[in-house]
């Protein structure tokens, strides 16, 4: 990594629009809103929509899906600025693909994944995901997984995702050096109600993760 080069920072599972506006204030480079009705994060289109007409310019919008039909997809383009994609579900390369917007796949390091191999699969992707395992559970779980799984030469943008919180993720970007982190449960004080000093606590240990990249 270049001394010009950084770790780059999603906060997931916005809820508020003032939740929206702290991250992008204390420095995230994406919030990400989630469209899967089963999560504690859920939230609806309408609501979304005035989370992103109130946003900053330069923050990027994702809008995260767990097998959603073509239907809902397309009803929350039509609606919400959407810049990226991210699907969390069994959802094929082709399924991903075809919505006219990039996209990023969410891959759980399972009990033997052939990483290498599902990231081929997604070639397509603007980069992958890397998400905790639990069986029954496409993500948010709040479990971090054993870094050491993430090979060091994967060519695809690697997002670091899972049980991270302002306690680890400095030693996750120091292990990992992922394109980009991202973070819901660890920078809440309740799900999808987000608190601004977890989120400043979290930035501010990325940060400290990349200064220390620059001085060996």
């Amino acid at each position: 990594m270049s001394s010009e080069a950084r770790t780059r920072i999603k906060i997931c599972g916005i809820t508020r629009i003032e939740d929206a506006l702290a991250a992008a204030a204390m420095g995230a480079d994406a919030i990400g809103l989630v469209f899967y009705a089963k999560s504690p994060r859920y939230i609806a289109i309408d609501r979304a929509a005035e989370i992103c007409a109130g946003l900053p310019p330069l923050v990027t919008t994702v809008g995260l899906f767990v097998d959603a039909g073509k239907g809902l997809i397309a009803d929350v383009l039509a609606q919400v600025p959407i810049d990226l994609l991210q699907f969390h579900g069994s959802e094929t390369s082709a399924e991903c693909d075809c919505h006219g917007r990039p996209y990023i796949k969410a891959l759980r390091m399972r009990p033997g994944l052939d990483l290498r191999g599902a990231v081929a699969e997604f070639a397509s992707a603007r980069g992958v995901l890397l998400d905790t395992y639990r069986p029954g559970v496409p993500g948010g779980t709040g479990e971090s997984f054993d870094w050491s799984q993430v090979p060091s030469d994967l060519k695809t943008p690697i997002i670091l995702a899972g049980g991270l919180n302002p306690s680890n993720v400095r030693n996750a970007v120091e292990r990992v050096r992922p394109w980009a982190v991202d973070v819901s449960g660890g920078v809440e004080s309740a799900p999808g109600l987000k608190d601004g000093r977890r989120i400043t606590d979290f930035v501010e240990a990325v940060r400290a993760a990349d200064r220390s990249e620059c001085i060996e």
